[in-house]
């Protein structure tokens, strides 16, 4: 087992093969110099994503149920089959791409059912000026929340048809890329999981609130949410891993008043 190829998913925002691919191939490149890789690309310029329509099936019902019949659930099926995932996009205007923001939506009932806890991710983006950094939290938001463990974050300095890049901009590239590879990699080796971040304690406590109090009002999530152990008392996170304590106080008092907001409003609308 210790020699079996690491199985890296790139679920590639950008219509281009352009600034984005060739920055997640110069990962690949550095990856395989020091390990065995099994890569796959998802270019999702050439998936069937539909756009959601946002009925709340798949929150209220379950994913399942969605009247969408496309390629949403054999992507999610490849992240589980994967041991990294690598989100890449461009940056347009200020955000990830709309074939990104597509495969977002039409998983978000994974906001409501985190399950991607095993996987590590690290987050890819490009930008000709300025927006990597906004583009980065995003995306760390929604792998963090789905459960992914983010491990790398990068963002680097592209053109799409000017002139090519001053060489100290092509050196702070080619650093940031193969800092954030390392740390995938040792990431991927080491394959626990490691401590959970505040936003991920939080993450937590505040979707157990609802899911706990709402009941068959929201039956997909409660069910859920039942079945993997989250609603048990003195449960402190989704998986079996030390909590800071701090975190722990914070993420408990946030669960509180959020509970306490959910009755009062459904005290109100009897």
């Amino acid at each position: 087992m210790a020699n079996r190829p690491q199985k890296i998913l790139v679920i590639m925002g950008s219509p281009r093969k352009a600034n984005t691919y060739h920055a997640a191939e110069r990962i690949r490149e550095i990856l395989q110099e020091n390990a065995p890789v099994d890569w796959e690309y998802v270019m999702l310029r050439d998936v069937d994503l539909e756009q959601c329509r946002g009925c709340y099936t798949c929150f209220e019902r379950g994913e399942e149920h969605c009247p969408i019949k496309d390629d949403a659930a054999l992507l999610e099926q490849k992240m589980h089959d994967a041991d990294g995932v690598i989100f890449a996009t461009p940056v347009y205007g200020f955000q990830v791409s709309g074939l990104m923001k597509v495969f977002i939506d039409r998983h978000s009932y994974i906001f409501h059912r985190p399950r991607f806890f095993r996987q590590k991710a690290l987050l890819l983006t490009s930008a000709g000026v300025m927006g990597n950094k906004d583009v980065l939290e995003y995306l760390n938001a929604v792998a963090r929340i789905w459960g992914f463990e983010v491990v790398a974050r990068v963002g680097i300095t592209s053109h799409a048809t000017m002139a090519p890049l001053p060489a100290y901009q092509v050196r702070e590239n080619e650093e940031k890329l193969q800092a954030a590879a390392g740390a995938f990699l040792a990431a991927l080796r080491r394959g626990t999981r490691s401590k959970p971040g505040l936003l991920d304690v939080m993450a937590f406590h505040i979707g157990r609130a609802p899911c706990d109090e709402l009941g068959e009002r929201s039956p997909a999530d409660h069910a859920y949410w039942t079945d993997q152990g989250w609603l048990q008392k003195g449960r402190r996170y989704f998986v079996d891993v030390p909590v800071n304590p701090v975190y722990h106080a914070l993420g408990t008092l946030a669960e509180w008043y959020t509970r306490r907001q959910i009755r009062k409003d459904l005290r109100e609308i009897g």
